[in-house]
């Protein structure tokens, strides 16, 4: 059963979303954490740390490293465990109870499409 869809939202609110694609090129674990690893992504002229909840998702959270993806990069920066999380992953899955995915691009694009 998939999650209850949220409330409509304007076009003007949607556009304030910035969705960037980038590449995951690391990807730390957080020995402090059961859940939280660190990703390394490259959005072409920049890069961003986003600390995500993947080690319960997958059994090896290092297997996206070298993919693209689909990230949000412009929600406000925030700590968690001591790390600065610079963006949020789009992890498809995980409210619908299956097991996540990543939200990424039809073929490969530059880094920072």
């Amino acid at each position: 059963m998939s999650a209850p869809a949220k409330p409509n939202i304007t076009i003007d609110v949607f556009n304030q979303i910035d969705i960037r694609v980038g590449t995951i090129e690391c990807v730390t674990d957080m020995p402090q954490s059961d859940k939280l690893v660190k990703l390394t992504v490259d959005f072409g002229d920049f890069k961003r740390t986003v600390v995500v909840g993947m080690k319960k998702e997958r059994p090896e959270p290092k297997e996206v490293e070298g993919k693209q993806a689909l990230l949000v990069i412009n929600l406000m920066s925030r700590e968690i465990m001591g790390e600065v999380s610079e963006a949020m992953l789009f992890d498809i899955g995980y409210a619908d109870g299956v097991n996540p995915v990543l939200a990424v691009p039809e073929s490969p694009v530059p880094n920072g499409t």
